[in-house]
């Protein structure tokens, strides 16, 4: 019993850094109904970010994950300025939109390793007591912090989309973009806050992955994992990438449990089935029903 509970408390833990990964991918994905594969850029650069913030500025993990989140908001920003709104103004079908996705995640992984280098980097310890004791269990800190603070991060993002007249205008355009413009919504400000949004969560989520794992150009590629989850749960729909990325954490740290070389395997198999069987996801709906 305690095993099952101590690897239950670890795949949440991992799941709800995989949510705030998944759900910069729905946000986008229900306004602009395309997946944004330079998310991955994202967090990889603020892993990034956040070692350099605590190694060469000498922050502490809070300030350190407040600068990160501020710069990943910047660049989500860039990102949506330059790779993305002016397909958008030339009306471009889907397909441009996905390619020049992947371009600039190409772009932001080969910039890192010309500039930065292709050495893996490792972020110092930052709690004296890397371990609680709870009972016979025994939680890794930063696994504590990782779920608490994804947690208060995902309320406050539910709490803006549905307490504010902003949060109001996002959910509008998501419903139908081009009836929110008509009644005087600027779309194209929306869909810069969107990016913003998920930029932000992608910083703390960043972080989070570099001190859990390690800093590397190729760090970006840990989004597939938050895509399948943003599947899993249902693409477009902000509660099922919440719940995919949890139940995805959890069947991950159980399987790898069993079998470590399964853990990968485990996700995409999930992909295919949820294609196959139910393409809509978890808690999907239509395409007129999706924010």
């Amino acid at each position: 019993m305690n095993q099952f509970l101590q690897q239950l408390i670890n795949g949440v833990s991992i799941g709800s850094i995989y949510a705030l990964m998944a759900v910069g991918y729905s946000l986008v994905y229900s306004i602009m109904n395309f997946s944004n594969f330079a998310h991955g850029g994202v967090i990889m650069l603020s892993a990034y970010i956040g070692y350099y913030a605590v190694t060469l500025l000498g922050l502490s993990f809070l300030p350190a994950l407040l600068v990160t989140a501020l710069a990943a908001t910047a660049i989500a920003g860039i990102i949506e300025r330059l790779a993305y709104r002016p397909l958008r103004q030339r009306n471009a079908p889907t397909l441009y939109f996905i390619i020049s996705a992947m371009g600039m995640s190409i772009l932001l992984e080969n910039l890192v390793i010309a500039t930065i280098g292709p050495q893996f980097k490792t972020y110092p310890i930052l709690f004296q007591e890397t371990t609680i004791n709870l009972g016979n269990l025994s939680v890794s800190k930063l696994d504590i912090l990782m779920l608490i603070i994804s947690a208060i991060s995902l309320i406050l993002l539910v709490l803006f989309l549905n307490k504010t007249r902003a949060g109001l205008a996002v959910r509008a355009a998501t419903y139908n973009a081009r009836a929110s413009q008509l009644m005087g919504v600027n779309v194209d400000g929306i869909i810069f806050l969107v990016f913003a949004l998920g930029g932000a969560l992608a910083g703390i989520a960043g972080v989070f992955f570099g001190m859990k794992y390690t800093v590397y150009a190729q760090a970006g590629v840990i989004t597939n994992k938050a895509f399948i989850a943003a599947v899993f749960g249902g693409l477009g729909s902000l509660p099922g990438a919440i719940l995919g990325s949890i139940l995805l954490g959890v069947i991950e740290t159980f399987v790898a449990a069993a079998k470590s070389q399964f853990r990968d395997l485990i996700a995409f198999v999930i992909l295919i089935a949820v294609l196959v069987i139910r393409p809509s996801g978890i808690m999907g709906k239509s395409s007129e029903d999706k924010a």
